[in-house]
């Protein structure tokens, strides 16, 4: 199918029209430049339109494609101080800075930064909170741009459509509008400190298995529904500056070169004026990708350099793109609107005015402080259960009741770990846990471990108990132990990174993971539960895990990837200095029979997306599959209680639900409110979407009244045929509750009129 390529006014008519700012073109030297627009995106738009005229084809060609690798010692040159994963000189006659450009998903990804290893993009989502994530894009940015970055390349808003995805840590969940909402909190919080924020991978890159040849075969309707529907609300809210296409097909057609994805959707549909980069080698083509809207090859031209086996380094938007718009099969108005999009966005987000450097020194007090909240605020209680002979749940714990205390397995005696590839934060003060030694020449198969010691903040907490630690390799003596002391905290791990996925969501054993894991994780927590009197199990992961010893533990603490601050935010949390208040914003299934796709094949490159629009917890309620750990669920050590329910539509087409959440217990706690709608039947829409929540912060016995605005997308579906967002006239069921399967939420009704 031929589509039109539509090229915007502003990228056309910069030859003459807009170049009389400069009065630059014929005779207008006599020309007084008029004023700048007031309005900051037209202020920039004039701007960059002005250089754009005044720019060779040759300097135009530079500023859309990279030179290469900085960090893997590929093409250049750089800047002194710049190692990052890409750059783009400038063009100084023009006073055009040079953009320099870094991984950034928990944290600068850049050696001997001393940057903040917060925790991992999926336990910010589990606080629900975007306030945090805005403050979270902004550290990170504040880091970016104080050792000499312009962009970040974090912001992955992929579903995790497929949880066994090595990348899921990267993400933030399950459903679009949670992700989209705190993807646009991050992205204003990023660019507000002056750095230009990415989102990515676009679109439907939801696994890693094939990840450059498997094409993601799915359906419109379920496109705009989940993946596409986050990237719309971090779009239109968010405004970043760049929007990093992905490797895969897209029904047949190259992410980076799809039209349809690039231009149709995203540009024309969603009024993105900023970049659209390609990921690192996922370019194909000049023409194609170029007539499709790509607008920024990465890595670029790296000068013939060296090769890396497994990396194809050509280059499609150097001399190629150059031969092709000197041909006319590329027009100079879309190399121009390349351009333009390029300038407008640093001048934009205030990289261009005032350029960063590089050299500068990261305030690790304000980035540990801030990765100790996060971590506090995003781990989830998932299991807290009553010991036989106690009267109260195991946790938290009294440090005056207990006098020995053996904390097991999972190097808890001197860090904390986190996820790898593009997506990791090099640690500081050195890797805690040495001895692995990777195969891999491009990602690392070996783990990073921070050196924040929970055994050490255990201690610290219980300074009369006898702590003790016991390294989990030996499950015998570890029972053994556990079965002498007062409690038993047994942490666990799951490593994930970036180029392959999980074989299962199964905790990772001495024979599925052995470059990271010397022992049985399940046969060890089975064996320890069965002697223990009490028995906590803590996570640290990037993904949903299987829980084959939950009905013989008494306490289960989900602490994801949790930073530099880990050991002490889970110590905080073991001990109740801090009230767990993180929901899930994944499933966690029984098995991984259980998943809509019951494996990942290694050979099939088609990856259909048989499930249509029940993807996660859409899925489960769909085929009425009970899960382990349903979306949104989450203990506190206090309770809540729900009432007073009300749903109508308001003046402006929105509908208004209130209602009123009471701290019922003995403690203070916050309490993420979660608001579902179930459309009207016939629709063929899962039971239920999430369309919205407010979290509360209550003292004991204190009540408020939460009042969440839906607007009228969110309760739409998508119209394939007409290509639009359709509102279907019909009974609306709101329900409010604690979690996605709450038994006891609260549910209304409100009628609407379609249009």
């Amino acid at each position: 199918m031929t589509r039109k390529l539509t090229i915007p006014f502003a990228a056309s008519a910069i030859a003459c029209g807009v170049a009389l700012i400069l009065a630059a073109c014929g005779n207008g030297s006599s020309i007084s430049a008029p004023p700048l627009p007031t309005d900051p995106d037209a202020r920039a738009d004039a701007r960059a339109a002005a250089l754009v005229a005044q720019l060779t084809t040759a300097e135009k060609i530079q500023l859309v494609h990279g030179v290469g690798i900085p960090n893997a010692g590929l093409g250049g040159p750089y800047p002194a101080g710049v190692n990052g994963a890409g750059y783009i000189p400038g063009v100084a006659r023009l006073g055009i800075p040079g953009l320099a450009m870094a991984d950034s998903a928990g944290g600068v990804n850049v050696v001997n930064s001393n940057a903040t290893a917060l925790p991992a993009p999926v336990a910010l989502a589990a606080s629900w909170d975007p306030t945090l994530a805005n403050e979270y894009g902004a550290r990170i940015a504040t880091e970016l741009r104080v050792l000499g970055y312009g962009e970040g390349l974090g912001g992955g808003v992929n579903l995790a459509r497929e949880p066994r995805n090595g990348r899921t840590f990267e993400y933030m969940g399950e459903d679009p509008v949670l992700t989209g909402t705190l993807s646009a909190a991050r992205t204003i919080g990023t660019q507000a400190q002056n750095v230009i924020a990415t989102i990515k991978h676009y679109a439907m890159n939801d696994q890693e298995t094939n990840r450059m040849t498997s094409n993601s075969v799915v359906d419109e309707r379920t496109m705009r529904e989940t993946e596409l529907l986050a990237f719309e609300l971090g779009v239109t809210q968010g405004t970043p500056g760049n929007v990093m296409c992905s490797y895969n097909f897209v029904n047949g057609v190259y992410a980076c070169e799809n039209p349809y994805l690039l231009t149709t959707v995203l540009k024309n549909e969603w009024g993105f004026k900023g970049v659209v980069q390609s990921d690192w080698t996922a370019t194909h083509s000049t023409v194609a990708s170029a007539l499709a809207g790509l607008d920024e090859e990465e890595p670029g031209d790296i000068g013939g350099g060296p090769s890396i086996p497994g990396l194809t380094l050509t280059s499609y938007f150097n001399t190629a793109l150059t031969s092709a718009v000197n041909a006319g099969s590329v027009p100079m108005a879309r190399l121009n609107d390349m351009v333009q999009r390029k300038l407008r966005t640093m001048i934009r987000y205030g990289v261009f005015d005032s350029p960063p450097t590089p050299g500068g020194t990261v305030d690790q007090t304000a980035g540990n402080a801030l990765a100790l909240q996060v971590a506090q605020q995003s781990s989830v209680l998932l299991k807290n259960a009553v010991a036989s002979g106690d009267s109260q749940p195991v946790l938290p714990l009294n440090a005056a009741g207990l006098s020995s205390i053996v904390v097991i397995g999972a190097h808890a005696d001197v860090g904390v770990l986190s996820g790898g590839g593009s997506g990791a934060v090099p640690a500081a003060a050195g890797n805690a846990v040495s001895g692995c030694v990777s195969p891999s020449p491009l990602l690392s198969t070996c783990a990073t471990w921070y050196k924040s010691a929970p055994l050490t903040a255990i201690r610290a907490k219980a300074p009369n108990a006898s702590v003790t630690f016991v390294d989990g390799t030996n499950a015998t003596a570890a029972a053994a132990a556990a079965a002498k002391a007062d409690v038993a905290i047994v942490f666990a791990t799951q490593w994930e990174s970036e180029g392959s996925d999980l074989p299962s969501l199964s905790l990772p054993s001495n024979t599925t993971d052995s470059n990271n894991q010397s022992y049985d994780q399940n046969a060890l927590i089975s064996a320890v539960a069965a002697q223990a009197k009490r028995v906590i199990v803590v996570l640290e992961n990037g993904s949903p895990v299987l829980m084959p010893w939950l009905g013989n533990v008494h306490g289960v603490l989900e602490a994801w990837y949790p930073g530099v601050q880990g050991g002490q935010a889970i110590a905080d949390l073991l001990f109740g200095d801090v009230n767990p208040s993180g929901k899930l914003p994944i499933t966690f299934p029984m098995r991984d029979a259980d998943l809509p796709q019951p494996s990942i094949s290694a050979t099939d490159t088609t990856v259909t997306y048989g499930e249509g629009l029940f993807m996660g917890y859409r899925w489960y309620d769909g085929k009425q599959i009970a899960p382990l750990f349903p979306f949104g669920y989450g203990l506190s050590y206090t309770s809540y209680s729900y009432s007073g329910l009300n749903a109508q539509m308001d003046a402006s087409g929105n509908v208004t639900v209130t209602f009123t959440v009471k701290n019922t217990g003995s403690r203070a706690g916050a309490e993420i409110a979660e608001v579902y709608a179930a459309l009207p039947s016939g629709l063929g829409e899962p039971p239920k979407r999430l369309v919205g929540w407010q979290k509360v912060a209550l003292q004991a016995g204190q009540s408020q009244q939460v009042s969440v605005s839906i607007a009228p997308k969110l309760l739409s579906t998508w119209d394939a045929t007409n290509h639009v967002w359709k509102l279907n006239g019909g009974v609306y069921q709101m329900i409010a509750g604690a979690s996605s399967r709450d038994p006891n939420a609260l549910t209304a009704s409100v009628t609407l009129t379609g249009h």
